[in-house]
């Protein structure tokens, strides 16, 4: 059974249509449409369904691992993220301001394991950032489907209102805001939000460590090794992590210690089927895709059989 989100019901649709022309049988594959409470609750609570695997916000997988654990159905959950990207200063400017960009701009943000916190060394802070303002800024915007466009619209007038109200808390917070933070010019009908840049966002401030889910990235600078882990792991999520460095000793050392359950090294969001997928902590429980994705869906079962041309000859001996 697969509920897709009542916001984007069409490419499962297709999906089916897909499965259908390819000969899978009726009903293996069966798509259910609707809004949560009318479609995705009853499948959630229904005890003909084994194993729920839920993809989506926190409460909402705080309530689905609260209907399985009703019936002790197996669950999995991929819930949010608020990643970090880690960019060590003997990495090439270009090159990091090109990650951090497609880490947190590619699909508008709307990216479970979007790189929304960056911490830069501060040697190269003040220039990464002069170039990440400027490359930002010649983000062409408007409809996907138009030639060199590479910042389409927000999915929803709802999500379009949460990230405009997100990016005022920010400013109201204190974070300084160095590009971005409204509506393009030109692109006002729509749920068009401009690429969104913050400095010096407070550690405990909201913009800092909730997930906003869309083109809004926090960057601060950090000093040493241990303080950029520090920084990157303070958080309830652990969903991904990247790390940038010339120095892949350094870089494979820095990806050991991030808790998080993807971790890309010189580089963010390169994404392979046949790799887990999942997170730590509030990220969410078990791991999709590969075998990993796979074993989610199995149980393991022992069957003994014993010899019997040998006696057992516990009670009854010879």
């Amino acid at each position: 059974m697969l509920k897709p989100s009542e916001l984007t019901p069409i490419t499962a649709l297709e999906y089916g249509e897909i499965a259908d022309e390819a000969g899978l049988p009726a009903g293996v594959l069966n798509i259910v449409t609707g809004f949560g409470p009318e479609a995705g609750q009853p499948l959630a609570e229904h005890p003909g369904v084994d194993k729920l695997a839920f993809t989506g916000s926190v409460p909402t997988g705080s309530k689905i691992m609260a209907a399985a654990a009703r019936d002790i159905k197996a669950v999995s959950l991929e819930l949010g993220g608020k990643s970090p990207l880690v960019v060590f200063a003997n990495t090439p400017i270009d090159e990091a301001v090109e990650w951090i960009m497609f880490g947190i701009f590619w699909n508008q943000g709307e990216d479970c394991s979007a790189t929304s916190r960056v911490l830069v060394e501060k040697p190269i802070y003040s220039r990464l950032m002069e170039r990440l303002v400027e490359e930002t800024k010649k983000i062409k915007i408007g409809h996907g489907l138009t030639d060199g466009v590479l910042l389409g619209p927000l999915v929803s007038d709802g999500q379009y209102q949460k990230v405009l109200a997100a990016i005022a808390r920010g400013s109201q917070e204190g974070a300084r805001l160095l590009s971005g933070g409204g509506v393009p010019e030109g692109l006002e009908q729509g749920c068009y939000v401009e690429p969104t840049i913050f400095a010096d966002a407070s550690l405990d401030g909201w913009i800092w460590n909730k997930e906003i889910y869309g083109p809004v990235v926090c960057v601060r600078p950090f000093g040493t090794e241990a303080e950029a882990i520090a920084l990157a792991n303070d958080t309830r999520f652990g969903l991904a992590a990247a790390v940038m460095s010339a120095d892949l000793e350094r870089a494979n050392r820095v990806a050991r210690a991030l808790r998080a359950g993807i971790v890309w090294v010189n580089c963010p969001q390169p994404t392979f089927t046949q790799a887990p997928w999942g997170g730590y902590k509030q990220s969410g429980i078990g791991r999709e895709l590969g075998e990993w994705g796979l074993n989610n869906y199995l149980e393991t079962k022992q069957i003994t059989t014993y010899d019997r041309s040998k006696p057992w000859g516990w009670y009854l001996k010879d």
